[in-house]
């Protein structure tokens, strides 16, 4: 009877390996990230191992810290707004890419992609450039056309793939029965588009929450959440107060970008029991 070799003497499949080499990456990349909230409940302002002791006393500092809440605001304020007008005109995009097929349309889609293309520090000096010509300067108002920029991308991208998977069969009936173009995309295209919307806003607001480049370059005497806990990083003693914020931010981007991605699936069930 042949004896079975020991698992660390056979040769790797090629699927195994893929698999160590995935599971290798995930762990280096994650690995670091999972450090701050673990950090963030040292009973110490060293974040150094062996831990002191376990502690919730930065996390309650954060509610009597006057200027985590006045970032908090902005960011949630500019990244509102931000959002909004940048589904906004993703949906007015993706909509005329899909049903109006024009040449413009097509150039104009394209070039609200080039934001991620081109790096960060360029965009923002380019923007700052802008706004002061303009006259604006860095200020809540330029924050939000830079934050609308580069949440452009995102929310256009995930709305052309919603309007593209619809089926043909539902605008040209809606069209034989008589509704005109306005009727057809207000009661049966935004209806059916309404979880990807929701998907896109979230990520379009994510995506201003936790750009730091932009704001760093158009911030004006109010700074986001991201450019305040850069500035907090100088001082060795606010270093506690970071990683729990960090943690914090980290906790609500997972449960953001999971529930974008539930209503995208959402979304394509919609269509299906549409069609069916």
């Amino acid at each position: 009877m042949r004896t079975p070799q020991p698992f660390y003497k056979r040769p790797l499949s090629p699927g195994m390996g893929l698999g160590v080499y995935v599971g290798l990456y995930l762990f280096f990349l994650y690995l670091p990230v999972c450090l701050i909230p673990l950090f963030s409940f040292n009973d110490s302002i060293q974040a150094a191992f062996p831990l002191k002791g376990f502690t919730v006393g930065w996390y309650r500092a954060l509610l009597h810290n006057d200027g985590v809440r006045r970032a908090l605001l902005t960011s949630l304020e500019v990244g509102g707004t931000s959002a909004f007008l940048a589904t906004l005109c993703g949906l007015t995009l993706a909509y005329a890419r899909v049903f109006l097929r024009s040449g413009l349309s097509t150039i104009l889609s394209g070039l609200c992609q080039l934001p991620l293309l081109i790096p960060g520090v360029i965009v923002g000096i380019a923007m700052l450039i802008v706004v002061n010509v303009i006259g604006v300067g860095p200020s809540r108002i330029a924050l939000v056309c830079g934050h609308m920029l580069v949440g452009l991308p995102t929310a256009f991208m995930i709305l052309y793939g919603r309007l593209a998977g619809l089926s043909r069969s539902i605008p040209e009936a809606a069209e034989d029965l008589g509704a005109c173009e306005w009727t057809t995309f207000s009661r049966i295209i935004l209806p059916l588009a309404l979880p990807a919307l929701g998907s896109a806003f979230m990520l379009a607001f994510l995506t201003s929450f936790d750009e730091f480049i932009i704001a760093f370059f158009l911030t004006g005497s109010e700074p986001t959440l991201p450019v305040y806990i850069w500035g907090q990083l100088r001082f060795p003693r606010s270093l506690p107060l970071v990683m729990a914020l960090g943690s914090l931010i980290l906790a609500v981007s997972i449960i953001i970008a999971a529930a974008s991605e539930l209503m995208r699936r959402r979304g394509k069930l919609t269509e299906r029991q549409a069609v069916s």
